[in-house]
């Protein structure tokens, strides 16, 4: 690798030390790095969004300086230029970075020395309706979840899996995850843990109100749609893609979900990182 590209989370790196570091130590070794401006708009949130059109052709790989969803946000806003990207970890240990402050240089120097392997992860693609109209497509790494909004009750969930009807159920929400994201809210609420580098689709109910519900497990070709049922009145829901993108559902909506065709690759330095991040957050070490 000759060209870097650093996308840093400015609230975890505010003045950019560690993006300079890093690109100072790159420079001496002969290679190119380039650091990306500050994005001047409104609100803290603003750091998470990289305009891929400011990425050179030549990059090679971005390092993305911040948590998981500094790398989820990045993994979004880049998918079309399928640059490979490095996560470094500033805060708590997470999933998606591979590294911390304390491996840095050492893991620097194995990506010059081209000591590392490319992991494929999936994604997922949504589209909602609202009336049988299209409103909203997005793409997720990590999930989609669709939830309810707005008073505290419970809504039926109409779970159809390649047309054909699979469970209903009663919950607070529906989340719809990748490999990758089985380590995220998935998690949190009862699913399973899976190999991010498998290819398949997780299904899982949030607080589901029966003592039967389980996460189904699907193949990576199933095609998901979830439907908002009607109880005595409206009800009010919302998808949301990785956390970000958001939009309304009433009854009768529902939205489609399947494997996308778009992937991003991962540099992954050491194979068995996910097994030991796992043991660590297992241990709670």
């Amino acid at each position: 690798m000759n060209t870097f590209y650093i996308i840093t989370n400015l609230l975890k790196d505010p003045q950019m030390k560690v993006a300079k570091h890093i690109q100072e130590y790159l420079e001496k070794q002969g290679r190119r790095c380039l650091i990306q401006e500050a994005l001047k708009t409104e609100g803290l949130q603003s750091y998470k969004y990289t305009d891929p059109a400011k990425v050179p052709a030549e990059v090679d790989c971005v390092l993305v300086l911040g948590g998981d969803g500094t790398m989820l946000q990045a993994s979004r806003d880049l998918v079309e230029r399928r640059i490979p990207l490095f996560g470094i970890n500033l805060g708590t240990l997470g999933y998606l970075a591979e590294i911390g402050l304390k491996e840095l240089e050492p893991a620097l120097n194995k990506l010059l020395l081209d000591e590392y392997v490319l992991e494929e992860r999936m994604m997922l693609e949504g589209s909602a309706f609202h009336a049988g109209k299209r409103v909203l497509s997005d793409i997720a790494l990590n999930d989609i979840v669709i939830a309810r909004s707005g008073r505290l009750r419970v809504i039926d969930f109409h779970i159809y899996v390649n047309n054909r009807f699979l469970n209903s159920y009663s919950a607070d929400g529906i989340v719809v995850a990748t490999p990758t994201g089985s380590t995220g809210y998935s998690l949190s609420v009862g699913g399973p843990i899976v190999s991010p580098a498998a290819s398949m689709i997780l299904i899982t109910p949030i607080a589901p109100h029966t003592l039967t519900a389980r996460s189904v497990i699907l193949p990576d070709d199933a095609k998901v749609k979830v439907e908002i049922g009607q109880r005595n009145m409206q009800e009010e829901a919302e998808a949301t893609f990785d956390g970000d993108t958001t939009v309304r559902m009433d009854c009768k909506d529902y939205i489609e979900i399947e494997k996308s065709a778009r992937t991003v690759s991962f540099v992954k330095i050491d194979q068995v990182s996910f097994l030991e991040i796992l043991r660590r957050k297992m241990s709670g070490a």
